[in-house]
């Protein structure tokens, strides 16, 4: 990952803004040099330390749902980062002309080369998060859903070989022929890699990152973070997929549809992870900083799932 601080606050700025709080005055700040969204910063107060996020992408109007959905799941004992509430209880207000907010700081470090143990610890807490968005009710339409999809395959489209064109077109097609309305739905975490889970030793201390929260399928979710946790270059490692289906089939067992499912919707989740990164580094935005992750580790993902597709563990008999 590059450098991703999009605007710079100086000390004389953050101190201001933090007088609306009641955490005291500034100690220290330091900028945070990971993520490719948000501008982010270590910040200690006389009483406490944060992560302060300046949304340099995400419109005011939808930071509500993320920054609720955090303290509702640190309200039902999730490991998340809580927002810390102003004076007046807002969880963010602007600062150098961004939205910004506060959330209490995890100690921990991600495990980048996860073991069983590890992948069953993250199948458990993504499935403790999901039980707890089920009592969630505001809703986000995924902003990185099907009809993105579908766009950024044509903004694309100019820098793909015909090898990856067609690949691209015909997953594009098998997704729009699948029916996935009964599915369960509520808010999902969306980017549940292994950068934005913290542990501290084999306990998950924390699930970071919200940014690309939204209410979509709960499969999907598991999906996503499978498609991650469980890759062996390409390929599904079966002992660390089991073993995360399994952590996670312990608080919330899969519906029938949900396993019948399963395979196209790893499909989805690698397709949308080759569209963004092939996006980000094909069509960066102005002033970027970040170093774009490379697509390809996705479009062989992709590939792979499309020529396997791997069937669901069977969790029941585990």
């Amino acid at each position: 990952m590059g450098m991703s601080v999009y605007t710079t606050v100086s000390a004389e700025d953050l101190d201001a803004w933090l007088a609306r709080y009641a955490l005291g005055g500034l100690v220290s700040h330091e900028p945070i040099t990971s993520g490719i969204e948000n501008t982010n910063y270590f910040v200690t107060t006389e009483r406490g330390r944060f992560v302060l996020t300046l949304y340099e992408r995400l419109p005011a109007d939808e930071l509500p749902f993320y920054l609720n959905l955090m303290a509702h799941l640190a309200r039902s004992g999730v490991a998340v980062p809580a927002p810390a509430p102003d004076r007046t209880g807002a969880l963010f207000s602007l600062l150098c002309g961004k939205p910004a907010g506060l959330v209490d700081r995890i100690d921990g470090a991600p495990h980048l080369v996860p073991s069983a143990g590890d992948c069953a610890a993250v199948g458990e807490a993504l499935a403790r998060l999901h039980v707890a968005a089920l009592g969630y009710r505001a809703r986000l339409v995924n902003r990185r859903g099907p009809a993105w999809w579908r766009q950024a395959a044509r903004a694309v489209q100019p820098f793909l070989s015909p090898s990856q064109a067609e690949l691209l077109a015909a997953e594009l097609r098998f997704q729009s022929g699948l029916t996935r309305l009964r599915l369960p739905k509520a808010a999902i975490h969306g980017d549940l890699f292994r950068d934005n889970v913290l542990f501290a030793g084999d306990r998950v201390a924390g699930i970071v990152d919200f940014g690309f929260a939204a209410t979509d399928f709960l499969a999907y979710d598991i999906a996503i973070a499978v498609n991650d946790w469980c890759d062996a270059d390409g390929t599904l490692d079966a002992e660390l997929a089991a073993a995360f289906l399994a952590g996670y089939h312990a608080l919330r067992p899969l519906t029938d549809e949900e396993r019948a499912q399963w395979p196209g919707l790893l499909r989805a989740a690698a397709l949308r992870f080759w569209l963004s990164r092939l996006y980000d580094l094909h069509l960066p935005r102005p002033g970027e900083l970040v170093h774009a992750h490379d697509p390809a580790a996705f479009e062989r993902i992709l590939a792979r799932r499309v020529a396997a597709m791997p069937r669901l563990p069977d969790a029941r008999a585990a």
